[in-house]
């Protein structure tokens, strides 16, 4: 209680004065100014931001169009890939190539599709942000 008392004393005891000068109104207009730039500049990114993400958008549905045209038109029955070898990890690699193109294909893609709503959702928030100010 006592340090909030002698808190408050010295905000009390402080008088700001103001002075109807050409100095101060110079000064605002500057502080104003600036505040007015960065506004601007936070829209321009924004704008900036929105273009990126349809222009990620489009590339992302056309690379995956193609992938995807590419592992439909391929016969079943031949792997993506071969390797000169018959034993091991590189035959089990061979025989299930189509199946983990797909699941990465797959992976790829929702990666793609999260990071786009998470990219939208903090537009949407610094845009909310800015509205606040």
């Amino acid at each position: 209680m006592m340090k909030d008392k002698a808190l408050e004393d010295i905000f009390l005891a402080q008088k700001p004065h103001f002075q109807d000068n050409a100095d101060f109104m110079a000064a605002l207009t500057k502080r104003l100014d600036a505040v007015e730039y960065l506004k601007q500049h936070q829209e321009a990114t924004i704008r900036r931001y929105k273009m990126l993400m349809v222009a990620a958008f489009v590339v992302g549905i056309v690379s995956g169009a193609v992938a995807v045209g590419y592992l439909l038109s391929m016969p079943a029955d031949e792997p993506l890939f071969t390797f000169k070898v018959q034993t091991g990890f590189l035959l089990w690699l061979t025989e299930n190539s189509r199946l983990l193109a797909a699941t990465g294909l797959s992976m790829l893609l929702t990666w793609g599709i999260i990071s786009i709503i998470s990219n939208v959702q903090d537009i949407l928030r610094m845009r909310a942000s800015m509205a606040m100010t």
